[in-house]
């Protein structure tokens, strides 16, 4: 269900949020006993804030970045004698911005400095910004080396931070500085292309654009008395024009050059290509409905193969899941009390039962409620593999021989008005929330559906899903987007997660892929140049689709559905040459014993949900 959100503390979209009232998704607490989590509040030590502004962090190339430093201070603003352990944000959007919240009095109060830094080609720092390339990384750590050796600085860093700064944190941990003592990322992307960018090869054209958009104008306010401003401003403004921003968006849209493909561009600036090297512990807060649902939980189950860590996951969007939006609830505190008990622990070690955070802590749509496990994927879960059937079934049992299909109008417009459309671009598009953001019927009309029979007893989905689906396409090619629903017994059809792949972009590395109970449940398709397979017209080919991961109860009464279509406009818009291959045609799901469309779900028994597992 969607419903208005207050303006959050997000750093990516609290502008839009402030402005624009971003929702965001959420569910009513249920009043079930909430999930066992350690409880953990120290108080205030210094009544004041201390801030320096206008520092200048000098890099190999001459560069200068701003920086500025809160301190912990007497009531009356006098800095208090240190050093202190340091929490680091870096960030893209202008920590001059006072909408922003890029560094966070609550751990002030308690201790600790605050350094906030504009990274290359951002806000008030030289430079021309290039999302997260290599040069930029290799100012992370030289941020690190200056952090470490100021005078107020202890040497001990932690880095926090939500959305581009929790990108920048998971880079930072990369180089295994030894300053740095602990993560604490919220809303973190893992894999830039199919986390956001390219999902299943299609141009994200509702996020990206704004996002870039964002960074430039964040980059173009003077909030801050800087002399430096009246330079580096026109300069960020030539380079977005010239060097990146423009640049990349209109090579993309048009399909010119190598970047609509996977490649060196996108691993670069993928967290996941460097997750193994992390050894720093970390705390990572993702969300169901979340721009980067996807890399949240892989990046987690990456880290924790070297070093500590722990995964949240709310019922958010990303302006939601950025401030971590209706905590505390269900025994899980707000966000700020666990990153104290994290930052306490690991920058001071002090014993603040930071140990005993439940390994993963999720939300569960449809039990309405937080609940733990001690991994992820889920532990407990098996595979089950539902068919598409005939008359618009989704049953356990193979399709007839003389199985159906159903055939829907390719066209690159659908889904403009969904729950996946708010999700897309951060919430923003759902500030006036309608009745097709929240029920899923009228994006059916263009879509092929396949439902359950109501439950007869509740059913616990927690994991990845793969959709195996046989079509064809009077198009050259065709776009391929399956949604997954709970229909509860009035008729409401709820979106929960999606998927879209382009068919001719269906090649599967099946090393990389993921398996449950010897099914693939999430495949890991290349997405590059020689990777494309033909599609042929009405030639039917099998297609696997990566379905984002959820966390779901289907009550018993409720129904599952799936269904699947040829578009989901802004998420998915294909490059130009692909756009004109598959815009208009006619898709056909085929559905029959000799190409027997399915799904495979992650299905974990009900009583999970009332008794933590493991």
């Amino acid at each position: 269900m969607l419903r208005i959100l207050p303006c959050g503390r997000a750093l990516l979209p609290a502008i839009w949020c402030c402005l624009m009232s971003a929702c965001g998704s959420s569910a009513d607490g249920g009043a079930e006993p909430a999930p066992v989590w350690p409880q953990y509040e120290r108080p205030a030590s210094f009544d004041g804030i201390a801030k320096v502004g206008g520092l200048k962090i000098v890099l190999r190339d001459g560069i200068k970045l701003s920086a500025s430093v809160l301190l912990p201070a007497d009531a009356d603003g006098e800095a208090a004698q240190g050093p202190f352990p340091v929490i680091l944000t870096q960030t893209g959007y202008n920590k001059s911005v006072p909408l922003l919240r890029t560094s966070n009095e609550y751990f002030v109060r308690r201790g600790y400095a605050h350094v906030s830094v504009d990274v290359r080609g951002t806000g008030l720092s030289e430079g021309e910004w290039e999302a997260f390339s290599e040069t930029e990384q290799a100012d992370y750590r030289e941020v690190l080396d200056w952090v470490a050796g100021q005078p107020w600085s202890d040497g001990r860093i932690g880095t926090w931070g939500a959305s581009f700064a929790a990108i920048t944190q998971l880079f930072t941990a990369a180089h295994r500085h030894p300053a740095h003592k602990a993560v604490f990322a919220i809303v973190p992307m893992g894999d830039a292309y199919r986390d956001i960018v390219f999902t299943g090869g299609q141009i994200n054209a509702g996020f990206i654009p704004l996002w870039m958009g964002l960074v430039t104008a964040l980059g173009l306010i003077p909030a801050e008395p800087d002399p430096a401003a009246l330079q580096v401003l026109p300069q960020h403004l030539l380079s977005a024009l010239t060097n990146f921003q423009v640049p990349v968006i209109t090579r993309s849209l048009l399909g010119l050059g190598d970047q609509n493909h996977d490649g060196p561009f996108w691993r670069t600036r993928s967290p996941l290509e460097v997750a193994d090297r992390i050894r720093t512990p970390t705390f990572v807060v993702g969300g169901l409905n979340d721009i980067f649902q996807r890399g949240e939980p892989l990046l987690y189950e990456a880290i924790r193969r070297n070093t500590e860590a722990r995964l949240l996951i709310g019922p958010w969007m990303h302006v939601a899941g950025s401030s971590g939006e209706g905590l505390p609830a269900d025994g899980v505190p707000d966000l700020d009390h666990i990153a104290l008990m994290w930052f306490d622990r690991h920058l001071l070690g002090i014993d603040s039962d930071a140990d005993a955070i439940p390994e993963v802590t999720q939300y569960v749509y449809g039990a309405d409620r937080y609940v733990t496990s001690g991994g992820w994927p889920h532990p407990d879960a098996r595979a089950q593999r539902w068919y598409l059937g005939d008359g618009g079934l989704l049953t356990r049992e193979m399709p007839r021989a003389d199985g159906g299909a159903v055939t829907v109008l390719q066209q690159p417009l659908n889904g403009l008005c969904s729950t996946s459309t708010a999700q897309w671009t951060a919430g923003v598009i759902g500030a006036v929330p309608l009745p097709c953001q929240r029920d899923n019927r009228y994006n059916e009309l263009l879509e092929a559906t396949y439902t359950t029979a109501p439950m007869v007893q509740d059913m616990y989905i927690d994991g990845p899903i793969q959709a195996d689906l046989w079509i064809s396409t009077t198009a050259g090619d065709a776009g391929v987007l399956v949604r997954v629903t709970d229909v509860s017994p009035d008729g409401v059809s709820r979106e929960i997660t999606n998927g879209i792949l382009t068919a001719s972009l269906r090649a599967v590395d099946e090393t990389r892929s993921r398996y449950l109970d010897g099914e693939m449940i999430q495949p890991w398709h290349p997405f590059t140049a020689d990777s494309r397979l033909e599609v042929g017209r009405g030639n039917p080919v099998r297609v696997p689709v990566e379905v984002f991961p959820t966390s779901l109860l289907i009550r018993a009464g409720h129904r599952l559905r799936i269904t699947v279509g040829a578009s989901d406009f802004p998420h998915g818009l294909p490059p130009l040459p692909d756009l004109v291959d598959q815009a208009v045609g006619l898709l056909t799901i085929h559905s029959d014993a000799e190409r027997p469309s399915s799904v495979v779900l992650p299905v974990v028994p009900a009583s999970d949900i009332a008794a933590p597992s493991r």
